[in-house]
């Protein structure tokens, strides 16, 4: 049937009938002032984190996201944008785009300042998002694309192009520029056996298609985006060696990543782990002659680029800590 077919029939399935244990979800529901969220929404949330950050959202963007599910994520992005047309959502299932629809009516009742008009909802594919190019300030998918069969290792810049490049590539395309692309995805602690990717189902119950984080990251930057940040990356599901014929026990994480449209510095990308570099020498301050310069004693965000650099330096008073994995804003770039 191929793997995509599988999905939009399990999801199709999961839209009549509510699956809580389809993904589990790791990051708390946001509780915001005068937002109410009706509980099918939460029955319905079929991610592994969260694509929605307040800063993110100052100005009221126009919002792309991908995959509706229970439509929980686009009344949190219309809780900010308030403006016609100001989030689409876009997916290939009737029957998500009618829960959807549904639980945005009921969510519009017990939301006064919601208005129809906030969300359209568009039958569209990931792989073709039917939008112009650079119209949209954010685009964003919850637990999506690690479903898509990607290109094998090796076969970047164009050499070619699976269905996760392909997306990415889409996504890209409709953002302005310096737009974010807010992603939230399972990652696997090392390369999942063929024997499980080719599972169709396990693919689309978002396990088997995980990739493991440097080449989930790769991808990314390859698809144009030359600068990201790591949010949150915390336990998703565990692979046990019995149930699922491995050699050892597969932790898979989720991770929340957020990607801007900037183009890629010649000298790699800026990925932001939660790493800091600190200075604690005689002098007020530091400066690295490449525009870091740190005050004395405080943490100062870097990326993995820059904290790599400033570790060569081989500085005895600089001290480079192992990232978080919590990127909360601010630093080298």
């Amino acid at each position: 049937m191929g793997y995509k077919q599988t999905t939009r029939e399990l999801y199709r399935e999961a839209a009549v009938t509510p699956d809580p244990g389809l993904c589990c979800t790791t990051t708390p529901v946001w509780r915001l002032p005068d937002l109410v969220v009706p509980e099918r929404m939460l029955e319905m949330n079929y991610g592994c984190g969260t694509t929605v950050h307040p800063r993110d959202l100052v100005g009221q963007p126009t919002v792309l996201y991908v995959g509706v599910g229970g439509g929980m994520e686009l009344l949190q992005f219309a809780y900010f944008s308030r403006k016609p047309g100001g989030v689409v959502g876009i997916d290939p299932v009737a029957e998500m785009r009618e829960a959807s629809r549904t639980n945005l009516a009921e969510a519009a009742a017990r939301n006064p300042w919601l208005r129809e008009e906030y969300v359209t909802l568009l039958d569209a594919d990931a792989l073709d998002l039917s939008l112009a190019d650079g119209s949209v300030d954010v685009a964003a998918q919850n637990c999506l694309f690690n479903i898509f069969e990607t290109a094998p290792p090796g076969s970047a810049n164009g050499q070619a192009r699976g269905d996760l490049e392909r997306a990415l590539s889409e996504m890209h395309r409709v953002l302005k520029p310096a737009g974010r692309l807010s992603m939230s995805d399972p990652v696997a602690s090392w390369p999942i056996p063929e024997h499980l990717r080719a599972d169709e189902t396990l693919r689309a119950q978002c396990i088997s298609g995980c990739l493991p984080y440097k080449r989930y990251i790769d991808r990314i930057v390859e698809a144009g985006f030359g600068s990201a940040e790591v949010r949150s990356r915390r336990p998703y599901r565990l692979l046990d060696r019995g149930r699922y014929d491995l050699d050892r026990d597969l932790l898979l994480e989720s991770i929340e990543v957020c990607a801007f449209k900037v183009p890629v510095p010649g000298d790699g990308p800026c990925v932001f782990t939660g790493r800091t570099a600190i200075y604690t020498g005689p002098e007020a301050s530091f400066d690295d002659g490449k525009g870091h310069v740190l005050t004395r004693d405080l943490p100062y965000p870097v990326c993995d680029k820059t904290a790599a650099a400033l570790a060569g330096l081989g500085h005895p008073e600089l001290t480079v800590t192992d990232p978080t994995w919590h990127y909360a804003g601010g630093g080298c770039c």
